[in-house]
């Protein structure tokens, strides 16, 4: 006797379909934007005692920074063709001038926000405004550069013949939870756009916290200005550089460049959490599309695996998270157990996205644009 089948086995049957054809979509998308992550970039060398002809300006604004800004700045003060450090006070309520000055960089007194201008691109605006080096270097308060660091980003500049270069660094987290969730986000981004060294598109992320380019282009081009309304303000401003074919660049400086962006778990899911979803910069149907493909391409396979209605794609799936752990590892300075452990965090770091989608922020470092 043959005995059909229920109605609730046609609906797993159908179900476990649809869900293993949306995971091959999603598997289509994210395997183009893995391997550009894999393929990496230009890696910029410690050893600069070949290079000539610099003429350096670093540019850091800062804005309440009194705290991290000697770690910055001291190992820049006896940097091959640095000619000057620039600290842009964004007007701070604490130390930061008299830190600044006491390390011997020259203090540029931030002028009063204009309107339609975000503070950071306002800051920078100011820097390069009162900088006499034929390059710039900007870094944020919070990285921790060393000395071969602006002479590698400006070798690594007239190498690749971009107009712009960002450097990709090594983070630095206080925490293993702090690293799980930082990691699982950092994942979300390679999987999203691609991160990682190379050549930028229209498509592209960026890391403000380290950009090196000849002072003439960004003033010719009126770089600043273009963006000066962004809270994203790197990634707009490379992908608007890109749109318009000029060479944009993303440059690995995990050996000379660290970070530490927030202090602990909390910090680090409201500070990132601020930009992760790429507000502004991205249209809302792309950060849709990406919410869905990263739900089935990273967050769900696990899960599937776990709750047992994984299908054969998966497993690809997660094997590929598991590799990304392995791409990645080098982009931390301590890895923990907190980093090969962020998959499980990944559900957190998607949340984080989606919220960012439905309710992006306008504040930070104490204003609301």
């Amino acid at each position: 006797m043959v005995v059909a089948p229920t109605r609730s086995a046609c609906v797993n049957d159908a179900f476990r379909w649809a869900y293993f054809c949306a995971e091959l979509v999603a598997l289509a998308v994210v395997a183009p934007r893995l391997l550009r992550a894999a393929r990496g970039g230009h890696v910029l060398d410690e050893d600069v005692s070949g290079a000539s002809n610099l003429d350096i300006s670093v540019v850091i604004p800062a804005r309440n920074e009194a705290h991290r800004l000697r770690e910055c700045i001291a190992p820049l003060r006896d940097a091959l063709g640095v000619r000057e450090v620039i600290v842009v006070d964004d007007q701070s309520s604490d130390a930061t001038a008299e830190v600044a000055r006491e390390l011997g960089a020259t203090v540029v007194r931030g002028a009063p926000l204009p309107s339609g201008w975000v503070g950071k691109i306002w800051a920078l605006q100011q820097g390069i405004d009162a900088a006499s080096g034929e390059v710039v270097v900007t870094l944020d308060a919070d990285a921790r550069p060393n000395t071969s660091l602006p002479a590698a980003a400006v070798a690594a500049l007239r190498r690749s013949d971009a107009k712009l270069g960002t450097v990709a660094p090594r983070f630095r987290t206080t925490s293993g939870a702090a690293q799980c969730l930082h990691a699982s986000m950092l994942t979300s981004l390679v999987y999203r756009h691609g991160a990682g060294s190379g050549r930028a598109d229209a498509n592209s992320v960026a890391n403000g916290q380290c950009m090196v380019f000849r002072r003439a282009d960004a003033v010719q081009g009126d770089w600043c200005r273009s963006v000066s309304g962004e809270i994203i303000e790197d990634v707009a401003l490379v992908r608007r550089l890109a749109r318009e074919g000029t060479h944009v660049e993303m440059f690995d400086g995990s050996r000379l460049l660290t970070v530490q962006m927030f202090d602990g778990f909390a910090d680090t899911f409201r500070g990132w959490g601020r930009s992760l979803a790429l507000s502004g910069v991205d249209t809302s149907l792309r950060q849709w599309w990406d919410a869905a493909i990263t739900a089935l391409a990273l967050v769900l396979p696990l899960w599937s695996i776990v709750f047992g209605f994984a299908t054969p794609v998966s497993a690809m799936l997660l094997l590929a998270r598991l590799g990304t752990l392995v791409g990645t590892v080098r982009a931390y300075e301590r890895p923990r157990l907190g980093y090969w452990l962020s998959p499980v965090a990944d559900l957190l770091a998607w949340f984080v996205v989606v919220r960012g989608i439905v309710a992006p922020s306008r504040e930070w470092r104490g204003r609301t644009y």
